[in-house]
């Protein structure tokens, strides 16, 4: 591997798993720099990171790190401390976008007794903000509003499977600039109500997230789904949304209603002047004769 080309060994390099990329750097003295300098650090669940030894993460002292990502791995017990300490490298590299993903074959977050707190105080720099991109599966996050300042140049946050244990709506208050968010499958958050303004937030997801209530000021929303209850949700200054897709169908087969479309146009401000509205719910089957439709706002009293 030293008779390489220089211009193919940052391929060869990401084809590596973790461990081997790692003993790499430690053996080849030519390819340690490479590791150290190397932008994005991608590993996938072949990766075995509880085989990795307390020297291989202290070879990587490299900074400006753009990509660090774990998915799809199966986290052991005994792969904790292994994992932070990767965490740690990632942060103190002020890595721009960090994945990790802790896919369970067998079990979800909610059933699990053990899931692993991704550490969230690590992306608060003394330097500065440095987050561009934060995905999230398959783990714990305990935010409060003390953290907002690590958030205020986070532009993607994605949060799927994930236990909520604190204050998300006091982190997602230093967001200024957050445009694409997604909460799919999280639990913890009673209310999702953000009173700061998020200007640039274009796209919104809230999907199977028993939450109570939803709040954004949200001037450039362009793109808005949920999937959920019938809930109160108010989307402050949203007038260019061009496309909303509401799905009420386990909502609607419980309360055997046909008010899913009055819902979506009463009960969600700036909804009605989408261009295009996705609505799917399981409705009361009733034929109804061209003389008996009324008016929509009638029939939503």
């Amino acid at each position: 591997m030293e008779d390489l080309p220089e211009e193919i060994k940052p391929r060869v390099m990401s084809l590596l798993s973790l461990k081997e990329a790692a003993r790499t750097s430690t053996v080849a003295t030519n390819w340690r720099s490479l590791w150290t300098c190397y932008p994005n650090l991608c590993f996938d669940g072949s990766s075995n990171v509880e085989e990795s030894t307390d020297e291989d993460d202290d070879s990587h002292s490299g900074t400006g790190l753009d990509k660090f990502s774990i998915i799809k791995y199966s986290l052991k017990t005994k792969s904790r401390d292994h994992l932070g300490r990767w965490i740690r490298f990632a942060t103190g590299s002020k890595a721009k976008a960090i994945d990790v993903d802790l896919w369970a074959k067998r079990e979800r977050v909610r059933q699990a007794t053990q899931v692993y707190n991704f550490p969230l105080e690590a992306l608060r720099a003394q330097e500065g903000p440095f987050i561009r991109s934060l995905s999230l599966k398959y783990v714990s996050m305990k935010p409060h509003s003390e953290m907002m300042c690590g958030f205020t140049k986070l532009r993607r946050l994605l949060l799927h499977s994930v236990r909520i244990v604190g204050d998300l709506p006091g982190l997602l208050n230093g967001c200024w600039a957050l445009e694409d968010q997604e909460l799919i499958k999280c639990y913890g958050v009673a209310d999702l109500n953000v009173p700061c303004r998020l200007d640039k937030l274009r796209r919104l997801v809230i999907s199977q997230t028993p939450v109570h209530m939803v709040g954004f000021h949200v001037t450039g929303l362009t793109q808005f789904e949920f999937n959920g209850d019938e809930i109160p949700i108010a989307l402050h200054g949203c007038s260019k949304l061009e496309k909303a897709t509401i799905d009420l169908g386990d909502a609607s087969v419980k309360q055997k209603s046909n008010r899913a479309l009055c819902y979506a146009f009463t009960e969600i401000p700036g909804i009605s002047a989408v261009r295009v509205l996705n609505l799917h719910a399981y409705m009361d089957h009733q034929r109804l004769w061209a003389s008996q439709v009324l008016p929509l706002a009638t029939l939503c009293n």
